[in-house]
């Protein structure tokens, strides 16, 4: 709780001392970077669960059927919705099971999770921009060879998804480090709740490597002024480095501790839906194929919403001093599982005679998850300066990188 609470002292030095200041915004490099990782961010997600929404497609259906007028129909859809049900998929191509299919989705994270800490110790040393940049053009890659894999050998798409995993896997930690960096105290939530396929993902790079640096200080074209509020906003010194991960101080932090516990409960729904939802729709809900992309997007599309607004509400009353940071934070994450509890647990009550109400509270659960971006998720720069500051050496990242071993 002091931790936090000394970023509210800084939080009105610099309304005090900012206000005569005309410092550049929606233009600005610091704005930049964030939408460029938006867009990189989004290419994540992409590369993540592309196969998710795919392999509905990509893999015969296993289910019984029945020829109406000359058609296979699936003779699981749905009683009271007969003129939505599944045309089957005969230009599927692959014969997988369904054990096969939850351990080709489940490789991901096999990868996913070991690169986390990594991924953080990468960033420190060589750089975030570095660090997202190769990950994204590895993930590219590994997109764009996968139907050819998938042809070839069940294996390959094994190993081509492990390695986006561990691709990926660094990107988070990379983007927290870069975000100690360039987000000033009071622009943190807004910055960071904007940053949540292949061929899109290889421009992107490209883009990515010519608009970022890593540090305000190594950009070419960011202006002095705004230099200078990023650098004097910052709590922390950003170029004292350490070899020394202090292992006994993060396990001893109650706020590192808890942003671990709201990091596990938040990501293990994320995640199971991510994975799970395009096949629920399809399989327990009845959508047919046509309607089942869209569908399974719906609910993002409310997250990135509830994401964005949320930092910008929580930067408000923090500017204005409704509610300290430690107060912002808490109330928003409670509100955040609270409603994600509520009304994933309504969903289960639901069965395709009800789809439509299912798909509206899966979209509303999902929405509230989204609020966590201006809570626990930012909360990691709110804390790691402090204990940097406590401890005398430059320990944040590893916090924060530490976090994302549970992401």
């Amino acid at each position: 709780m002091e931790l936090v609470e000394e970023n509210d002292k800084h939080d009105t030095y610099l309304q005090q001392n900012d206000k005569t200041q005309d410092i550049p915004c929606c233009c600005s490099q610091r704005w930049i970077l964030a939408y460029t990782s938006f867009f990189g961010v989004v290419l994540v997600y992409a590369v993540r669960v592309n196969l998710s929404v795919a392999i509905v497609c990509m893999v015969k259906n296993v289910n019984s059927t029945t020829e109406l007028n000359g058609t296979s129909i699936d003779s699981n859809t749905c009683p009271s919705h007969a003129e939505s049900q599944t045309v089957f998929n005969k230009h599927a191509e692959f014969d997988w099971d369904k054990t096969t299919r939850s351990s080709i989705l489940a490789s991901f994270f096999y990868g996913y999770i070991c690169t986390q800490v990594l991924g953080g110790w990468f960033a420190d040393r060589y750089g975030g921009r570095r660090v997202f940049g190769v990950a994204m053009a590895v993930s590219s890659v590994c997109t764009i060879l996968t139907p050819v894999c998938a042809r070839t050998s069940v294996i390959l798409v094994f190993v081509l998804r492990v390695i986006i995993g561990l691709a990926t896997g660094t990107v988070f930690p990379a983007m927290q480090s870069m975000w100690g960096r360039w987000a000033p105290s009071l622009e943190r939530s807004k910055l960071m709740t904007l940053t949540s396929v292949g061929g899109f993902s290889c421009i992107w790079v490209v883009v990515w490597f010519i608009l970022t640096r890593d540090t305000p200080s190594e950009h070419p074209r960011i202006s002095s002024q705004e230099r200078d509020y990023i650098i004097n906003s910052i709590e922390f010194d950003t170029t004292k480095r350490t070899s020394k991960v202090p292992w006994i101080e993060f396990a001893k932090s109650p706020a590192l501790l808890a942003c671990i516990t709201a990091h596990m409960c938040n990501n293990w729904t994320n995640y199971t839906l991510l994975t799970s939802l395009p096949d629920f729709m399809k399989s327990v809900m009845k959508f047919n194929i046509k309607s089942n992309g869209l569908l399974t997007a719906l609910p993002y599309l409310c997250q990135a919403v509830s994401g964005l607004a949320a930092g910008q509400i929580t930067d408000l009353i923090r500017s204005r001093k409704i509610l300290s940071t430690t107060a912002t934070r808490r109330s928003t994450g409670a509100i955040a599982f609270t409603g994600a509890a509520v009304f994933l647990v309504a969903t289960g009550f639901m069965s395709c005679n009800h789809r439509d109400m299912a798909v509206v509270f899966l979209s509303l659960a999902v929405m509230f998850t989204g609020l966590n971006r201006a809570a626990f998720i930012v909360n990691h720069n709110d804390f790691a300066p402090k204990i940097h500051r406590k401890n005398g050496e430059m320990y944040f990242t590893y916090v924060l990188h530490s976090v994302y071993l549970v992401r």
